[in-house]
């Protein structure tokens, strides 16, 4: 078995979950349906990717299933599944049915996909709220939307049923934004492999290598380690490409002389990991790319080191941003008072992107960032990255020194908060400069 195969993880408690769901649910319902199925053209599928807030609360990630988690009195998960179908599972693989469903949800009802139209009024008829989220515009919608319509009608006589309709992240996002032990293994697993992953990417590194090459190595290693499939579209940017937040395209060659900025994650058992580096493609940096380097992780370190208990999660950008604003005075890149500019945000020409984002069944997790008003505090279990970077796009860097014009840096890690403080969940892939100068073109 993979040392990361998903089956040596824990094995998470949904039912605890759905009790946590349950204690903030009141009389209302949850009603989760799984992601549809997405399409590359005509026939021709994606690889299905699951609903991950219906994984969460039942374990259940099959296309065409339906959760319905009832509060109240009567609390209770109902599920409704696929059925077993001998042809279509010769063509895409076998399916749990509604009894496999109810056996691994764990769910105290398990009814087939073709009795939801009949059954999901009942469900919903004693519901003060129905938590669902609108926008799919596929048949349960519609059905969603025909058994609203019921219960209001038969509740008009009784003077109970739905009064309205609410997103799940309500309960959801801040249940999911605090992590169990088995989601932090998970995460932790998921970073292994990510760090894997950049280590054979800088080892494929060098002039004139392709951005799609090193794009494959990184990747290669992702699932040789066990990975599901990169948790999002990997950023292999030589030179410029670096300048731009988002380049996805991996179609250059790197330029001699020039930086190399990887933005990766793999994905495992769902979960993941979000890591950039920066390599200076001939293995070592020029002296102004040095500079920029350094002051890009000395910003690293001072966002992580504000991760801890009680800390605002606006504190971390703010320790990072002072540090980056600092450092483009003694550049040259800005001229003035530290605080006076970063009153005025001077240092979002250069840093124009938050440092932090929740991490976990997404990669971009839900959660709140301001709670009533105010920076939320950090609590143990959360995990978020952290990353700083500065970008010197060119024609668009007026004052800026020509040795930086074309320069783009970035790194990250992820982050866990801890009782005291935090642990960096990927710092094996190292940020000094000497350590990453190492790993340049070290191929085993």
């Amino acid at each position: 078995m993979n040392a990361t195969s998903p089956d040596m993880l824990p094995v998470p408690d949904f039912g605890a979950r759905r009790r946590a769901a349950l204690a903030r649910l009141g009389g209302g319902v949850i009603l989760l349906g799984a992601a549809p199925l997405q399409y590359a053209s005509r026939d021709t599928e994606h690889a299905y990717v699951a609903d991950r807030e219906l994984y969460w609360l039942t374990g259940l990630t099959e296309p065409g299933t339906v959760a319905v988690l009832t509060g109240g009195e009567d609390a209770r998960l109902v599920v409704f599944a696929r059925e077993r179908d001998a042809e279509a599972e010769l063509w895409a693989g076998p399916r749990l049915g509604p009894e496999g469903a109810g056996a691994l949800s764990g769910a105290d009802e398990a009814f087939a996909l073709a009795d939801l139209d009949r059954r999901l009024p009942e469900l919903l008829r004693s519901a003060d709220r129905i938590h669902y989220r609108f926008g799919r515009g596929d048949t349960l919608e519609e059905q969603v939307l025909a058994a609203l319509h019921h219960a209001r009608a038969r509740g008009a006589r009784s003077g109970t049923g739905p009064r309205g309709v609410v997103d799940p992240g309500e309960i959801l996002d801040e249940l999911r934004l605090v992590k169990d032990a088995a989601e932090l293994a998970a995460i932790r697993r998921a970073c292994a492999l990510t760090v894997e992953g950049h280590r054979r990417a800088a080892a494929a590194i060098g002039p004139g290598a392709g951005e799609w090459e090193i794009e494959a190595e990184l990747e290669a290693a992702f699932r040789r380690g066990g990975a599901t499939r990169p948790g999002f579209d990997s950023i292999v940017a030589g030179g410029a490409n670096a300048c731009v937040l988002h380049y996805v395209d991996n179609a250059d060659r790197v330029p001699d002389g020039g930086l190399v900025l990887i933005d990766a994650g793999a994905e495992l058992a769902f979960y993941h990991g979000d890591v950039t580096r920066t390599w200076p493609a001939s293995g070592s940096f020029a002296p102004a790319q040095r500079d920029v380097y350094q002051l890009v992780q000395s910003a690293l370190l001072a966002g992580v080191e504000a991760v801890r208990p009680g800390a605002a999660v606006d504190a971390v950008h703010d320790a990072v941003v002072r540090v980056l604003t600092r450092g483009l005075v003694d550049l040259g890149v800005l001229a003035g008072d530290v605080d006076g500019l970063l009153e005025a945000g001077a240092h979002k020409s250069f840093f124009p992107h938050q440092t932090s984002h929740w991490l976990g069944l997404d990669v971009h997790d839900p959660g709140d960032y301001v709670q009533d008003g105010a920076s939320r505090a950090l609590v143990p279990g959360m995990v978020l990255t952290v990353e700083p970077g500065l970008y010197f796009r060119p024609g668009l860097a007026e004052g800026v020194p020509e040795e930086l014009v074309g320069t783009g840096v970035r790194v990250e890690d992820d982050v866990a908060v801890t009782p005291t403080g935090h642990e960096v969940l990927t710092a094996a892939l190292p940020t000094e400069i000497s350590a990453v100068e190492a790993l340049v073109g070290a191929r085993s």
